[in-house]
């Protein structure tokens, strides 16, 4: 009877436990995500995304500065005159000009970079020392070495000059100047139009003085125009300007007639001073010797266009001396060759002139008044202090660093920018001559292929009038055709030359062995 008892208190048990509500389910908790982090993420991820671009391209600069300053300057060395078209090609290629010519471009000419005004580099140019190069302008690109040669070997160079002898660096009245006037059949007009830069039918001074100068070299100052056309009674209207019909007055000499007559002193001409040359080549003195390897290590261009370049000039500038502002080198043309390169590449051209020295094709455009067309092509200039000045003699840049330039500007407000004499302390940058020390600046930019572009203009520069004691200078101007196949037919020539040169001398050598033996024999 207990079971069934049992039974029903289960059963119970069960039908209330079923008849009970069910239990409530919990809500589900949203986790709240902040919007902060999130962005904080994304950020970082920008950040360093930026970050890592501005390392690599910080690297990019880093490995283009450390190419252009020569990482290959031994490939660069490298002899340019070969024609095996497997060699690697260092430079820019130019196809059309290689197979036209044989000539492929495998030099290039490397330009140290400036950085910035300031900056200084650490160079090596002798063992066992290190040199510092300082930045002193990048229009033109402007370098100062100090130490660059010692008191010892300033003394030597300068000895040297000495026992060779100088001469003056301009003479009063040069030869051969008498016929040019009859070489050229330009009409008053014509030379008027020439000398009137902005047409307004009015030559002004400063047309003649900054374009032109007195075929004798003499320098004309405004005053001294002033002067001659009082002397010569060519202005009426004393307004210091000429009109095309004053102009038509003045007979053909009559500006080289008034000079003569009136006498004219050194230092009124460009240039005052003495100087000579000395061969730097095989057989030369070891300081020499030293000197043109120094260069070649500091401007890092190939030792064969340093070797077939000029000799050293060394220049003495007494008290008084001076030299107006001037370009080394002039604007490339076309048409114009240089006379060695045009020898060796059998062309002809209306224009010549030789890269080794500093001479110019002059229009003289009659009256006694020359227009200077230079095709020099002095790439770079070395610019060594045999001495120090005691007062005066600066190496000056008068547009040093300028945001443009423009020749009628060099001579404003009675200040004359290329007069050396008198506003030397005008330019932008003058550079204080320290005995050891070496400068050097290229002449011209680059044309974008590795060699010769368009002038540097900004490379205008002069030397100040020596006040007190003795200025002692050395130059070496590195000499390039701004024609590259011409250069690379000239240097490939040259080189043939001196190849045949050893063989015949190791013929001699031989030849006079064999006689020695004989005869020992004998």
């Amino acid at each position: 009877m207990m079971e069934p008892q049992d039974n029903i208190e289960e059963d119970d048990t069960a039908s209330a436990a079923s008849s009970s509500p069910p239990p409530r389910s919990l809500p589900r908790q949203r986790v709240s995500l902040q919007k902060s982090s999130v962005c904080s993420r994304s950020y970082f991820m920008v950040v360093m995304v930026f970050f890592h671009v501005y390392i690599i391209n910080v690297i990019a600069l880093l490995l283009y500065v450390h190419y252009n300053n020569g990482s290959n300057t031994s490939t660069a060395n490298r002899d340019f005159t070969s024609r095996d078209n497997s060699q690697k090609v260092t430079g820019p290629s130019d196809p059309q000009t290689s197979a036209d010519s044989g000539f492929p471009r495998n030099m290039y000419l490397p330009r140290i970079e400036g950085i910035r005004v300031g900056h200084v580099q650490k160079v090596s140019l002798v063992p066992g020392k290190v040199h510092e190069m300082k930045t002193l302008s990048l229009k033109p690109l402007l370098f100062e070495i100090p130490g660059f040669l010692s008191d010892e070997e300033c003394g030597v160079v300068v000895r040297l000059a000495q026992l060779k002898g100088l001469m003056e660096s301009q003479v009063m009245v040069p030869e051969g100047q008498e016929d040019l006037n009859q070489q050229l059949n330009l009409s008053p007009e014509e030379i008027f139009n020439f000398l009137d830069l902005n047409q307004d039918g009015q030559l002004q001074p400063h047309e003649i003085l900054t374009h032109s100068r007195v075929r004798d070299g003499i320098w004309l100052t405004s005053e001294n125009l002033k002067e001659i056309y009082d002397g010569l009674k060519v202005d009426q209207d004393g307004n210091g300007l000429l009109s095309l019909e004053e102009f038509g007055r003045l007979r053909s000499d009559a500006f080289q007639r008034f000079l003569l007559q009136r006498g004219v002193e050194r230092s009124q001409l460009v240039r005052n001073s003495r100087h000579t040359w000395l061969y730097q080549g095989q057989g030369a003195h070891q300081v020499l010797q030293d000197l043109r390897k120094r260069v070649t290590r500091l401007t890092r261009l190939p030792s064969s266009l340093v070797e077939l370049s000029e000799p050293l000039q060394v220049v003495r500038y007494e008290q008084g001396g001076h030299y107006h502002a001037h370009h080394d080198s002039g604007p490339v043309y076309p048409e114009t060759a240089c006379t060695h390169t045009r020898l060796a590449a059998n062309t002809t051209s209306p224009f010549q002139t030789s890269c080794r020295q500093s001479e110019e094709i002059k229009i003289n455009i009659s009256y006694n008044v020359t227009y200077n067309i230079t095709q020099d092509k002095m790439y770079i200039t070395v610019l060594f202090y045999l001495s120090n000045v005691e007062e005066g003699g600066e190496t000056t840049f008068p547009v040093a660093d300028n945001r443009t330039y423009e020749e009628a500007s060099l001579i404003q407000n009675d200040v004359d920018l290329l007069d050396t004499r008198k506003h030397c302390d005008k330019g932008n940058l003058r550079v204080k001559p320290i005995k050891g020390t070496a400068v050097f600046w290229y002449n011209y930019l680059s044309d974008g292929r590795g060699w010769v572009g368009e002038q540097d203009e900004y490379s205008l520069h002069g030397g100040c009038v020596v006040t007190r004691g003795t200025k002692w200078v050395a130059n070496n101007w590195i000499n390039v055709d701004p024609d590259y196949q011409r250069q690379a037919r000239y240097q490939h020539l040259v080189s043939q030359q001196q190849e045949t040169q050893e063989q015949e001398e190791l013929i001699s050598e031989l030849n006079t062995d064999q006689h020695i033996e004989t005869h020992q024999d004998l």
